[in-house]
């Protein structure tokens, strides 16, 4: 006993309290960088990447190949200068993520105002796009910028209103395939091409849903998805989606998540259920998985 207190002793007095303090720091990191592709093609190319370098080692090491070994000492440098290529996509999240997280500052009552004006137009036109099984994505700006996306499409600059979002969403109009981007109280553009989601669980969902999971990766966007084969009206964000959405249930989310943005900055998509659940919204379900969904 007294020797391996001993060994305990020895090993703990080597460390100081910036040591404890590097390794937290450092363990940190890697979680948020584990937790940043979970779920993701990265994900696999990352578990491929590490058992293979794990064999290519152990081999190494087990019967003395030298050469090997030098092949592979030389190869790590060239591993780091592939990490920025081979991950873009993912590193572009993390940065947006980070640049999102100090967007604490609240707009003004004018604003919020409009915004609300704007939910109750899309919620009602979301419902009569529904019953008419005519498809359709919109995509409500907040903090993160969507200029790029917005540019893709044709700019509209009009006010907000159930008839102008019929009207683009018309089976027979030539912006309906692509998404309606509203910032405010306005439809900044339509027939926008937006990302599609990198997650393996949706690859089964139509090319809206996709869509709006994708954006709402990139973004802090609320994406609200009409299905044409089905009528279902869904709302992805941060990555997520809920569906079976009537028009009332709609309007409140699409409130909820305004206050929660206003109120909180970047709340974690936990906190926004739980806000749900506070308002009576709790037969809302997570279907992210569900791969019988189509646009």
């Amino acid at each position: 006993m007294d020797a391996l207190f001993g060994l305990l002793g020895a090993l703990f007095g080597r460390f100081a309290l910036s040591s404890f303090v590097d390794i937290g720091i450092v363990a940190l990191v890697l979680y948020w960088l584990l937790t940043l592709i979970s779920g993701t093609s990265a994900a696999t190319l990352v578990r491929g990447v590490l058992i293979l370098l794990t064999l290519a080692f152990a081999l190494s090491n087990w019967f003395n190949l030298t050469m090997l070994q030098w092949l592979l000492r030389n190869s790590l440098p060239a591993f780091l200068v592939a990490i920025p290529v081979l991950f873009a996509p993912e590193l572009r999240r993390a940065l947006e993520q980070l640049g999102r997280a100090g967007a604490l500052i609240p707009r003004a009552p004018a604003a919020i105002s409009s915004t609300t004006r704007a939910a109750e137009a899309i919620s009602t036109a979301a419902q009569r796009l529904s019953e008419r099984r005519w498809g359709a994505l919109i995509v409500i700006e907040r903090e993160t910028a969507l200029g790029e996306y917005a540019a893709s499409g044709i700019p509209i600059d009009g006010v907000v209103s159930v008839d102008l979002l019929l009207n683009i969403f018309y089976p027979n109009s030539p912006l309906h395939d692509g998404a309606v981007i509203v910032r405010g109280d306005r439809i900044v553009a339509a027939g926008a091409v937006l990302p599609l989601a990198q997650s393996e669980h949706v690859e089964q969902m139509g090319t809206r849903h996709r869509a709006a999971i994708g954006i709402s990766e990139r973004s802090d966007a609320i994406a609200v998805v009409v299905s044409e084969e089905t009528g279902i009206i869904s709302i992805g964000n941060a990555g997520r989606m809920v569906r079976n959405l009537g028009q009332g249930r709609l309007l409140k989310v699409l409130s909820i998540l305004e206050k929660v943005r206003t109120t909180g900055g970047a709340a974690t998509w936990r906190t926004r259920l739980s806000a749900l659940a506070r308002s009576d919204v709790d037969e809302i379900r997570l279907e992210d998985e569900d791969r019988r969904a189509s646009a």
